[in-house]
């Protein structure tokens, strides 16, 4: 069984920074790992992801620059480095998985990430 845990998730003040983690169990083969946030009353939305090697990197436009998306294979592990945070960056951020083996998408259950203004 395939699971996600994020963390990292906390309360910031505008232009601080936070790094977001989430660890992969029970899944075996490649897999590209990848962020997504919801803010209260919106939709989900895209922020990042990362390919199997790393080697590639794809971003929100409106987020590069400021985050960061890098992994540890070793550890299982994805990172969401995010810096000059803004009070619309508030939003519940998941972690998503994506196994090269199936194709199939595994989500974590999310952290809080709120930013003060």
């Amino acid at each position: 069984q395939v699971q996600l845990v994020e963390s990292g998730g906390g309360l910031v003040q505008t232009g601080g920074s936070l790094t977001l983690s989430c660890t992969a169990s029970g899944i075996t083969g490649w897999y590209a790992m990848g962020w997504f946030r919801q803010a209260p009353g919106q939709e989900r939305e895209f922020v990042a992801a990362v390919s199997w090697s790393g080697s590639s990197t794809y971003y929100r436009d409106s987020l590069k620059g400021r985050f960061t998306i890098f992994r540890e294979n070793a550890k299982n592990t994805v990172y969401l480095r995010m810096n000059s945070l803004k009070f619309e960056d508030t939003a519940v951020y998941y972690c998503k998985v994506r196994s090269g083996l199936d194709g199939l998408d595994y989500w974590g259950k999310g952290t809080l990430v709120t930013v003060s203004s």
